[in-house]
């Protein structure tokens, strides 16, 4: 059963490992909660520091109290290449009983 809206505001990536050789990285990023999915734009050049600035909406339900990040370079001849992911505990956020929406900075 629904129990509100979860706000994810991803700003930025630091020090990423460079998955390309010869051109800067080109990355974006998974978001999971659930079986919802959100996808950031790409941020072309962005290299191992890039930024997005973006807002994801999630419909937030009970007994699931984590989002999950997987960090991804685009290539346009090969594969995506993977260069990370991270996981965020909503437990406490989600366990209260005035909660109807949420705002997570990811960063």
């Amino acid at each position: 059963m629904p129990r509100g809206t979860l706000e994810v505001i991803l700003v930025s990536a630091k020090g990423l490992k460079d998955a390309d050789f010869l051109k800067k990285m080109d990355p974006y990023v998974i978001l999971t909660y659930r079986a919802q999915e959100n996808r950031s734009s790409v941020a072309r050049g962005g290299g191992s520091n890039p930024r997005w600035n973006e807002s994801f909406l999630f419909t937030v339900s009970d007994n699931v109290a984590e989002l999950n990040l997987r960090i991804m370079d685009k290539d346009t001849f090969t594969r995506d290449d993977f260069l990370g992911e991270a996981s965020g505990n909503l437990g406490d956020e989600l366990q209260e009983e005035s909660y109807k929406h949420g705002r997570m900075r990811m960063e």
